[in-house]
């Protein structure tokens, strides 16, 4: 049987530990055996949680002044305490977990979640929600994702700007190709054409001085009609002997 002065001992432990909890549940059971009991400690422990069986009485002396006082009305007959100063994400679903499983074994009597009072219908609801690690490494995963794009992005626009330049080459290059075929045919014309024009000019200028010779021609005739005259003009003279 335990002394006073370790019931005092008992029981300021406790005190300093659930003033420091951020949650508690408090559950009953019956026909326990060694095996399941360490069981459900094991699984307590891996959840970051620490259990203890306890006196009714020294519970409500333990829990005053702090948040889980509002439990004290479920501390009677069998009564154990789990509690955490961790996530209680990762301790609801250790406890709803366990209860369901061994329903026939352990009772779920009331639990307090940061600082509110909470039944097992709650308990398993705040167990299906991810843990503090869970939405940790969601937000890593979200936030690497993001970085990813954005270098992505960051990637995408040189390569973007060389995509475009290269099409503006390409166009270009097409563009000068059809200039340059018609630019050939239009030379082409220009010599074979341009020249005639000026040889029809000339035939006409040498037609214009074909007139000219001919009136030549014709004043000559007339210096050889004008002789007979000469010769005519001294008809009153003798002709000589």
């Amino acid at each position: 049987m335990k002394t006073r002065e370790t019931k005092q001992k008992d029981l300021t432990a406790l005190t300093e530990q659930l003033q420091n909890a951020k949650s508690a549940m408090v559950v009953s059971f019956s026909k326990l055996s060694v095996n399941k009991d360490q069981e459900f400690r094991n699984s307590l422990r891996e959840a970051g949680a620490k259990y203890q069986v306890v006196k009714n009485t020294l519970a409500r002396i333990a829990v005053k002044e702090t948040q889980f006082e509002q439990a004290t009305e479920s501390f009677k007959g069998v009564t154990a305490i789990a509690w955490t100063e961790n996530d209680p994400v990762i301790l609801s679903k250790a406890i709803s977990k366990f209860m369901k499983d061994n329903a026939d074994i352990y009772t779920f009597k009331t639990g307090v979640v940061d600082g509110k009072l909470v039944d097992l219908k709650q308990v398993t609801d705040i167990a299906s929600l991810p843990s503090k690690e869970e939405l940790i490494s969601k937000l890593l995963y979200v936030l690497n994702a993001q970085a990813q794009r954005i270098v992505t992005v960051i990637n995408a626009v040189p390569r973007d700007l060389a995509v475009v330049v290269r099409l503006i080459g390409e166009k270009a290059s097409e563009g000068a190709a059809p200039a340059a075929e018609t630019a050939a045919p239009a030379a082409e014309e220009a010599k074979t054409e341009e020249p005639a024009p000026a040889a029809e000019e000339a035939a006409p200028a040498s037609a214009e001085e074909a007139p000219a010779a001919v009136a030549t021609e014709e004043a000559a005739p007339a210096a050889t009609e004008e002789a007979p005259a000469a010769e005519a003009a001294p008809e009153g003279e003798a002709p000589a002997e």
